[in-house]
């Protein structure tokens, strides 16, 4: 096994219930120094009270607050209320704050973590322009990720976890073409862990004749995910691009895990996507990424099932998926979830996700309107932090634990700091978190009762050891590559 992996099963202990007291490395968030934590946050049997926030909680029956009170006991939400008395309790001052569920990217393929921003004006596939050479499907799928090593894995992993906790993102699934071997998928398993955030692996293909996919699914289950309580879960790949993708999805609906699978247009899967319609193999278990250039008989059958499905807006806008399928979902009373997709061309944080799909679907409607034709409702702010949270835990079948400030569920929470010059004055909580914010309001991070962000500073993790060690990784990419690295590639 790899030292990385040696590195993150080390983080990893402990990782489910030990709180983390002491920041090593910087985050996003306020500028001024943190105030000390709180004594006994995190600390079984002790509670923990957020105090005095504007409270989003994404439950109905609960309703959101201009201000109120968060009472955690362990990793579980116990009550909010406009007021909570608990005097034995570690407070957390959320004065100013938003308190809201963690939000939730659903698709997000973190191995690529070391790749960043490499290429960030690529489309899918080579159409024959010039400055279509650098593609996605021949530089990363064919260039890059055959190379990589499980060291390579797990600092991507590890990294692109925690960047992602930075920009308040409590739980990921994690789809991680890059199962060349069984190691690599155990150093993305520990990575993962080592994170301390909720989180699904994505057990999807590999390449080269050490890879083991579709059948070293009932290995990793068994040996990783025995328990389901656990941070970590499993999502089966099922990709309808690979010959054997009916073996996969039926592994998947032997293990009664979730199966996922990008859905796109460009790549000529509508006719394979059509005959598993009209044959009913579509379920509640299904997760379709991107949804792009599907037939209507095929979308029907989808929405019949109870399948899921997984935006990826501006990844989908840029990289010529096809057009960003939100009305179809809504029309179709299918509340899609939010997912970031690739940062070798757009960032991962939630606020980017949430400001694409408001814009393109008001867009889609503003025109119609000022065409005179009857036009759909225009989405809101809460629409769409509705499909960056509790949506994307329904998808994930996780929305029994998390999505919600619901008591019962565990705690997953986010505070972002509303008085930062980028949201002052405060007139509108919704709206402040879709239209203004970005990953520096994002102040204190909780998952599952822990605190891994505080104050503006990551925590339990030396950072600059981090990125140097993930700078190392992408120069090994580079030089197997045979890419000279250029920061000012056309």
């Amino acid at each position: 096994m790899c030292r990385m992996c040696d590195e993150a099963r080390m983080l990893a202990g402990g990782a489910r219930r030990a709180p983390v007291r002491a920041a090593e490395g910087t985050g996003g968030g306020t500028a001024t120094a943190p105030a000390a934590m709180p004594q006994g946050i995190g600390v079984p049997g002790r509670r923990t009270l957020i105090r005095g926030g504007h409270v989003i909680t994404m439950d109905p029956a609960i309703g959101n607050h201009a201000q109120a009170d968060v009472l955690i006991e362990d990793a579980k939400i116990v009550a909010v209320a406009p007021r909570i008395d608990a005097p034995d309790a570690a407070v957390i001052d959320a004065t100013g704050h938003v308190v809201m569920p963690g939000f939730i990217d659903t698709h997000h393929h973190q191995f690529e973590t070391a790749l960043r921003s490499l290429l960030p004006d690529a489309i899918l596939v080579n159409d024959g322009r010039p400055e279509s050479a650098a593609n996605y499907y021949e530089w990363m799928l064919q260039k890059f990720s055959v190379l990589y090593t499980p060291e390579d894995v797990a600092i991507s992993e590890l990294y692109g976890g925690l960047a992602q906790i930075d920009a308040g993102v409590t739980t990921v699934l994690d789809v991680s073409q890059i199962h060349h071997s069984p190691e690599h998928t155990d150093a993305a398993v520990q990575a993962l862990r080592a994170t301390g955030r909720r989180a699904v692996l994505g057990y999807f293909e590999g390449w080269g004749d050490a890879a083991k996919y579709p059948g070293d699914a009932r290995r990793v289950k068994a040996h990783h995910f025995a328990s389901d309580d656990d941070l970590v879960t499993m999502v089966m790949g099922g990709e309808i691009y690979l010959p054997f993708h009916e073996e996969a999805w039926a592994i998947g609906r032997e293990l009664n895990i979730p199966i996922a699978l990008h859905v796109v247009g460009t790549f000529g899967m509508q006719p394979t996507f059509d005959a598993l319609a009209q044959a009913g193999k579509f379920g509640p278990d299904n997760i379709f990424i991107h949804m792009t250039g599907m037939s209507d008989m095929a979308w029907r059958a989808a929405a019949d099932a109870g399948s899921h499905v997984s935006l990826s807006v501006p990844i989908e806008m840029q990289m010529r998926h096809g057009v960003p399928p939100i009305q179809k979902c809504l029309d179709l009373g299918m509340w899609p979830s939010l997912s970031s997709d690739v940062e070798c061309t757009m960032s991962a944080d939630p606020f980017t996700q949430m400001r694409a799909t408001i814009t393109l679907q008001r867009m889609f409607a503003n025109e119609k309107a000022l065409a005179g034709e009857d036009y759909p409702k225009l989405l809101s702010a809460l629409d769409v932090i509705r499909m960056a949270t509790i949506e994307g835990a329904r998808g994930l079948k996780l929305d029994g634990r998390t999505g919600s400030l619901t008591p019962g569920k565990e705690a997953d929470i986010v505070l972002l700091d509303a008085r930062l010059p980028n949201v002052a004055p405060l007139n509108h909580v919704p709206g402040a978190v879709v239209t203004l914010m970005d990953r520096t309001n994002v102040g204190t991070v909780i998952c599952a009762g822990q605190v891994r962000k505080w104050q503006g500073r990551l925590l339990g993790h030396d950072m600059e050891k981090l990125r140097r060690e993930l700078e190392a990784s992408r120069d090994g990419l580079f030089d197997r590559a045979g890419v000279a690295q250029d920061l000012f590639r056309a």
